[in-house]
């Protein structure tokens, strides 16, 4: 890599068109190939499959990888019920997916060599604007045109309606964006940063004298940042999740 920014490109591996469209096959799809075998390993992994029942299921006593998964659901499923109540219910599968494929894509990233799918716009978009528009067809199902109610709060004068009502609608519309927008630029920052600092205890490195004693510092820097990329890749996971969970509270109660 020559420069830090180098790390976040998509490499055509296998070229590929067919009728116009680019069906390459790119470092992006092999992480994400990646992504679903290790989770589809991860959950056979932890559970035994049952002849009888023909599927996979989890144990009653758990072992200790099916317990940090219990964890992790048990940590959306409270996320789901301190915003939704027990509305929260019927959403805790597609909730709980959300977080699992963020945190893991990060997770993925940060391991030598590798890419980071959540440090581009497109991937973080998608999900955003995904979420988004299922939230208002959601929304759309429970309350009809009183879904409009979002841009008008109660007892609004005409006068003030005017001015409030273009705000709520331009703060309404950048929510998927400000949701995509976070969850990229903390990841693309963290990375560059590190990448910024490896590069600088390389060529501190390749000094033949003394003065190479002084890389110490860059290389206990970097694992303090490898530790705080590590926090970053959880937290950003958490607040995607609980900041859906609070659109999807606003569309289902109303707010």
């Amino acid at each position: 890599m020559w420069t830090p920014l180098e790390q976040f490109q998509i490499i055509s591996l296998v070229s590929l068109k067919m009728f116009n469209l680019d069906l390459s096959i790119t470092n992006l799809l092999i992480v994400f190939l990646l992504l679903l075998f290790f989770f589809i390993a991860t959950l056979q992994t932890i559970s035994k499959y049952f002849t009888h029942l023909k599927g996979y299921f989890f144990f009653i006593v758990p072992n200790t990888w099916q317990f940090f998964i219990e964890i992790i659901y048990a940590t959306v499923l409270k996320l789901l019920f301190d915003n939704l109540n027990q509305h929260g219910e019927i959403y805790f599968p597609f909730i709980s997916m959300v977080f699992l494929f963020i945190l893991f894509c990060n997770l993925i990233g940060l391991v030598p060599y590798s890419f980071t799918v959540t440090s581009h716009l497109i991937v973080t978009f998608s999900m955003s604007f995904s979420i988004f528009i299922g939230i208002n067809i959601i929304g759309f199902k429970h309350y009809k045109q009183k879904l409009l109610s979002l841009f008008l709060p109660a007892n609004t004068s005409f006068l003030l309606a005017l001015i409030l009502v273009p705000i709520e609608f331009i703060s309404y519309v950048a929510k998927p964006i400000s949701l995509g927008v976070r969850l990229f630029i903390n990841l693309m920052a963290g990375h560059t940063l590190l990448k910024v600092i490896v590069g600088f205890s390389w060529s501190i490195l390749l000094i033949e004298d003394t003065l190479s004693i002084i890389q110490i510092v860059p290389l206990i820097i970097l694992i303090i940042l490898m530790g705080l990329e590590l926090a970053v890749a959880v937290i950003q996971a958490y607040v995607f999740t609980i900041l859906t969970c609070i659109y999807l509270n606003d569309s289902i109660n109303l707010h």
